[in-house]
């Protein structure tokens, strides 16, 4: 039994059963030992998943030339901010301000410095130190733009883009379970150790939220329901004066994410690149995640005054900003290109991230502008 483990115990003989939200939140976020704030905390090729900033640098100036025209259609404002929540190895960083440095060799049309560059400022919320350190030294060359703060109560007001990938489903997630009604999972401890338990919902704002839904469920019926991205999105929207909320992961619209065929829900772990449906093993030495509801997401936001431009799966994103005409200009000087296509090509093929990762953008501000990358299918009529 590893001292996560123990602790958590320990916590449940003390105060009794606790939901599945508040054991994921000690999983990932224990100040010691959790497994996104322990020192140990790796992503990559040695950690147990990689993203898409991991596969190829294109992945990061795709993102920098979308921003590039949020920059462009809010009148090219002298202070712009991009706001990075969990930068994982801070990759897509370093590769965006190469590109907008005229610094990089991945993916630009020409090595001169763009417009925005000497308008931006980056910021990138880090609660883990060791792994703010270890992005400090992959940004070394870019530390006259780049700053860190722990909290985004630290961020000054911005305008300019709040961006993330991958951060959302590592929100700690209530189960629920249908049985006579709907029943709240919760993880109880029994001869040291521990198992699961079903009781009522402990917050109102569960039975709310499924109440909303489009779906009626079987009996036996499991999923979850992420109630911390809405609390997320009022603490960006209170920092955010204009601009835009650009947010990446993997999930589905509310009909298919509480469809018959997720009847177990969507909750997933790794553990050294290998994915288990087992949250109660490797504690605080595996990810968990769960996907997210962008039905929601679109919702919440609303509500905060937030207007959603669009919607859809990131390879159709990055095909409309244009990833293949810097896969041809790659073509032109990479010296292991096909080596490199396959790479870049994970990023938007459907077998792949392209199909599984969602791409949303919402703005603050006046009108409703349109963007690239949305200009081939925006499928916000699904949400």
């Amino acid at each position: 039994m590893n001292p996560l483990e123990q602790k958590i115990i320990d916590k449940i003989r003390k105060e009794g059963p606790v939901t599945f939200e508040e054991f994921m939140l000690l999983a990932l976020y224990d100040p010691e030992f959790g497994y996104y704030t322990s020192q140990k905390s790796v992503i990559g090729r040695e950690g147990d998943f990689y993203t898409s900033s991991h596969l190829h640098p294109l992945f990061g100036v795709m993102i920098g030339k979308q921003i590039e025209e949020m920059w462009e259609v809010m009148g090219r404002p002298s202070d712009f901010s991009i706001v990075e929540m969990g930068a994982g190895s801070g990759y897509v960083c370093r590769d965006m301000l190469d590109y907008f440095k005229g610094t990089g060799d991945k993916g630009q049309t020409a090595k001169e410095e763009r417009d925005i560059f000497r308008h931006l400022k980056y910021s990138i919320v880090e609660r883990n130190p060791s792994v703010k350190e270890r992005q400090q030294v992959l940004l070394k060359d870019h530390s006259e733009k780049v700053n860190w703060r722990s909290d985004i109560k630290e961020i000054e007001t911005v305008i300019g883009c709040f961006f993330s990938n991958e951060l959302l489903d590592a929100f700690p997630v209530h189960l629920v379970q249908m049985e006579e009604g709907l029943k709240e999972i919760y993880v109880a401890s029994d001869k040291g150790n521990l198992k699961e338990e079903t009781g009522e919902l402990s917050a109102v704002s569960i039975k709310e939220y499924f109440s909303q839904l489009p779906a009626e469920f079987e009996k036996g019926y499991r999923t979850e329901v992420n109630l911390r991205i809405g609390n997320w999105l009022d603490d960006l929207n209170g920092k955010l004066t204009e601009g835009f909320i650009l947010t990446i992961d993997y999930g589905y619209p509310a009909l298919d994410y509480y469809s018959e065929e997720r009847n177990r829900g969507t909750l997933m772990c790794y553990h050294r690149h290998q994915f288990n449906e087992n949250p109660y093993q490797n504690i605080g030495e595996q990810d968990i995640t769960s996907h997210v509801n962008f039905s929601s997401v679109k919702k919440w936001g609303e509500e905060l005054g937030l207007k959603t431009i669009g919607y859809c799966n990131q390879g159709t994103f990055l095909l409309s900003l244009r990833i293949d005409e810097e896969i041809k200009r790659l073509s032109e000087s990479s010296k292991d290109y096909l080596f490199e296509l396959s790479r870049i090509k994970k990023l938007f093929m459907p077998q792949g991230m392209g199909e599984s990762h969602k791409v949303m953008i919402q703005y603050k501000g006046e009108g409703l502008p349109g963007l690239k990358g949305f200009s081939i299918r925006n499928q916000l009529k699904f949400l």
